[in-house]
């Protein structure tokens, strides 16, 4: 949830790029960019210009396309300007017009005198519509901060947790080194969009792809490794927690148990590697990685080993092999 409200000027100030660009600028009513928005949908006005507001849903975004546009022409044109004080009259959040169609003065004259922000994009209007959905969707998507190394492993999102100092940042800088990719050290910003996908990233841009190791100090793996050893984002998939190995606890040994995390309402597949000297952690999870994407194939090794192991017992070829076997000497 947001600490504080998003406002309009909050959406003109987001610094957007590619696919999620909305290229928006205001042309009136800038007394009213602290407005907020506290809806995801957008509205698209058009019964509401021809009077009718039952059902009017005046907490979301009003968007004008080519219809309400020539629409709203046509009522300057006539002088019939009441149902626009009416529409302004419910405290809309603000106003966008698409294809780069700037309304007439006088609906900005009246926006400008209720405080209502316009605002004008030069996309058109159902791609501007998906782009700010899937924009204010992150915005109000769910998150967290959790304490961690988020690394893309062969395509699987793995969060590295554990204990401060049990070796996470050096597990990770071995994992660059083999070819895999770093999005985010110790502070990792998780957010749940879509109610079942979560997505990870750095807390702050201007650090997330920084390590800090121990004896070494804090280098930029961009600068190292090439802007190939990181990421932007990835899907958490799966969470890996490394403990300081304790001789006197049962470890998982063939996998059957899955363990899960729950994260912002989402059930993550959930690993405990003991670490050791002598381990090779890196390897143990980039055959995780590959064994988790196994497993999104439908394919699962230790089910299909038990389950092998169930069919020799029942053929007897278990049995035959026990007392068949020599031990007189």
């Amino acid at each position: 949830m947001l600490n504080k409200p998003f406002t309009v000027l909050d959406l003109l100030d987001m610094d957007l790029t590619g696919q999620d660009a909305l290229s928006l600028r205001c042309i009136g009513g800038r007394k009213g960019l602290t407005r907020a928005i506290t809806v995801i949908d957008a509205n698209r006005p058009g019964l509401a210009l021809s009077g009718f507001f039952d059902a009017f849903v005046f907490d979301r975004i009003q968007i004008f396309g080519r219809g309400e546009y020539l629409y709203l022409k046509e009522l300057e044109a006539e002088g019939r300007t009441d149902t626009i004080e009416r529409l302004f009259a419910f405290g809309i959040p603000c106003c966008i017009f698409t294809y780069g169609q700037a309304p007439e003065e006088t609906f900005l004259s009246i926006a400008e005198r209720v405080g209502c922000p316009v605002l004008l994009t030069g996309l058109e209007t159902a791609e501007f519509t998906r782009r700010l959905v899937r924009v204010l969707s992150n915005v109000f998507a769910p998150k967290k901060t959790m304490h961690g190394v988020l690394l893309e492993v062969y395509g699987i999102g793995i969060l590295l947790m554990g204990r401060s100092g049990v070796g996470k940042s050096e597990c990770a800088l071995e994992l660059v080194e083999r070819g895999q990719r770093l999005v985010a050290d110790d502070v990792v910003e998780v957010r749940c969009v879509n109610g079942n996908t979560l997505l990870g990233r750095g807390a702050s841009t201007l650090i997330s792809h920084h390590m800090e190791i121990r004896g070494l100090g804090i280098i930029n793996v961009a600068q190292m490794y090439g802007i190939g050893a990181i990421r932007e984002q990835k899907e958490l998939q799966l969470i890996i927690e490394l403990q300081d190995w304790d001789a006197a606890k049962q470890y998982d040994r063939l996998g059957t148990e899955q363990k899960t995390m729950d994260v912002l309402g989402v059930s993550v597949p959930r690993l405990e590697i003991p670490v050791k000297p002598g381990r090779n952690v890196p390897i143990i999870i980039e055959a995780a990685a590959m064994n988790e994407r196994l497993k999104s194939m439908g394919y699962n090794s230790a089910r299909e080993f038990n389950q092998n192991i169930l069919k020799w017992i029942e053929t007897g070829e278990a049995q035959s092999a026990y007392y068949g076997s020599d031990d007189s000497y």
